[in-house]
């Protein structure tokens, strides 16, 4: 099985496990063991599927104000918890490929491989839901057709990215590619960076 094969079926795994009660306070239930790659991939898949519903729910026109804004903060913090993830994840890889030693004419790609992993992560979150509208039957034919056509083009990035991915870890085993990761430093969680927060000594204004 290559790694996309294991993260795709985790990916539907988690998606699936959300929507047993599709409530964002469901208890996450992870079943892997705590220091395994599935464990992230699983927690991954399961914070993208949770931020996936607040978005939703958060364009509500009729939402209040006070629960969008407790909500906006909620998804920030998701948003940083989703970062973190992605770069423990990119820890796990360079681990993984820490003994290769890159060819002389070795090359560095666009994005780490979390990164990519990430953006197949939310693949599988359009994928399910976009099949969710091709079964509906509240809507007209011309809706399912559109949904359909798209859901074709998503399984078809979903197989193009999956194979970009096991053949970037390809070059990185064999020295054709290196890994080089930037930690994401995002200055609007910072209260040291955040002009905002460290003029209010830290904290955010209530």
């Amino acid at each position: 099985m290559t790694f996309t094969e294991q993260a795709n079926r985790i990916f539907l795994q988690a998606i699936r496990d959300y929507h047993l009660t599709d409530h964002v306070d469901t208890p996450i239930r992870n079943p892997y063991d705590r220091e395994s790659i599935d464990y992230s991939l699983y927690l991954k898949c399961w914070i993208d599927t949770v931020q996936w519903h607040l978005e939703d729910i958060i364009r509500d026109p009729h939402i209040d104000p006070a629960d969008a804004l407790a909500m906006k903060r909620r998804i920030d913090r998701s948003n940083q918890d989703r970062t973190d993830l992605v770069e423990d994840i990119d820890t796990y890889f360079r681990r993984l490929y820490s003994e290769v030693k890159p060819l002389p004419d070795a090359r560095l790609n666009t994005e780490s491989p979390a990164w990519a992993v990430d953006r197949l992560s939310i693949l599988a979150l359009k994928i399910w839901h976009m099949k969710e509208q091709t079964e509906r039957t509240d809507v007209s034919e011309e809706h399912l057709q559109k949904c359909r056509a798209k859901l074709d083009v998503l399984l078809e990035q979903q197989v193009d990215l999956s194979t970009a991915i096991d053949q970037l870890l390809e070059d990185i085993a064999e020295g054709r590619k290196y890994m080089k990761v930037y930690r994401q430093m995002k200055m609007y969680n910072d209260p040291s960076t955040n002009p905002v927060l460290y003029a209010h000594g830290g904290k955010a204004k209530e």
